[in-house]
């Protein structure tokens, strides 16, 4: 077993513990011996639960990059990437519920999840060819911060089948923002999406939370 399948193998069994027990009772080395994985590895790939967070993040963010959309309105890109994200999340819906329920009892967790969150939402701008840089790209970062929680919000809500009421909450939320600030910048050229790389470099007009 390689390193990311070991990785996915042991966040999969971590969120299904927060489901059946709640977050507070989840832990690296428990999730480990639930998946059947070596506590050796396990200690060398998870130093602690925050690290299952932001890798959990990161492959969230790979479900939403797998396929880019390159053309039609930015709006309807970001609706496509965040709505993959959003059908990661759905594939650990009982953990994450559980991780939500117990962040205001863990405000070091709450700092962490928005560090992540900020990182991510910079990740869906620049994939939808959106800038980043700047004074105007940190208000377009933080006004899909606000159209992410405010979707996050319905899905939690949302016990549909097709998650219909989250993607109508998303499509709402995108047009409003349109609509309020033009934060998206529309008649801007778009810019690439990264290639590789963690990150996009910080000079790009890209730059770019887990």
């Amino acid at each position: 077993m390689d390193d990311a399948a070991f990785d996915r193998a042991l966040i999969a069994a971590a969120f299904r513990l927060a489901g059946e027990g709640g977050w507070r009772s989840v832990s690296v080395a428990e999730s480990a011996r639930t998946a059947g994985l070596p506590l050796s590895q396990a200690r060398e790939r998870f130093p602690g639960r925050s690290t299952v967070l932001v890798r959990f993040g990161r492959l969230a963010d790979q479900a939403a990059l797998a396929e880019v959309p390159s053309d039609g309105p930015v709006r309807d890109r970001l609706f496509d990437l965040l709505m993959r994200r959003i059908d990661f999340l759905q594939a650990h819906r009982a953990g994450v519920l559980a991780l939500l329920r117990a962040l205001p009892g863990e405000p070091p967790t709450t700092l962490l999840l928005a560090l992540a969150t900020r990182r991510s939402m910079r990740w869906m701008l620049a994939a939808a060819g959106v800038p980043t840089a700047g004074l105007r790209g940190e208000l377009r970062v933080r006004g899909l911060m606000a159209v992410w929680l405010w979707t996050i919000r319905a899905w939690r809500a949302d016990e549909s089948s097709d998650l219909s009421t989250t993607m109508a909450a998303l499509d709402v939320a995108l047009r409003r923002a349109e609509q309020a600030a033009e934060w998206l910048g529309w008649r801007e050229r778009p810019a690439a999406p990264p290639m590789h790389g963690d990150e996009p470099e910080p000079h790009q007009s890209s730059e770019v939370p887990a």
